[in-house]
């Protein structure tokens, strides 16, 4: 079952470290880059996956999950719901211990497959709202 419980929300985003950003863009104007951008400001060590631009804020993009040399805590997704799958498969290889799906992406299937493999899922919510409305703008890590 997805977390959708704010104490438990709030628990993730406060023993979290490391967030492996699945299709975060280089572009400013999307979404992405400033929710990736927040999150840096805020403490999170966050690790770009990205295959078609070599950097993205100054950290080095990596080509999947696999190839991430540390330990992940979090996967946040910026893919199409179809797109999920793969990247969950990749998150469970890796030993990540949750996959947020960011707002707007949905994939039950994909929930489905991380919570068998022991992960913890959170579905359709935006990782910067949800910090901003649980931790608010002045808590960092």
């Amino acid at each position: 079952m997805t977390i959708n419980d704010d104490t438990e929300l709030r628990r993730i985003l406060m023993t979290i470290r490391t967030v492996a950003s699945v299709g975060v863009s280089s572009n400013e104007e999307k979404p992405s880059y400033s929710i990736f951008q927040y999150l840096v400001q805020h403490g999170y060590q966050m690790i770009p996956v990205n295959p078609g631009t070599p950097e993205i804020q100054g950290q080095k993009t990596y080509a999947d999950l696999e190839s991430i040399p540390l330990k992940i805590d979090v996967v946040q997704v910026f893919r199409k719901p179809e797109d999920v799958p793969p990247v969950v498969e990749q998150a469970i290889k890796a030993g990540a211990r949750f996959v947020w799906m960011q707002e707007g992406v949905i994939n039950q299937e994909a929930a489905d497959r991380a919570e068998t493999a022991g992960l913890g899922v959170v579905m359709d919510r935006c990782m910067r709202a949800t910090h901003r409305r649980l931790l608010g703008e002045q808590f960092h890590l």
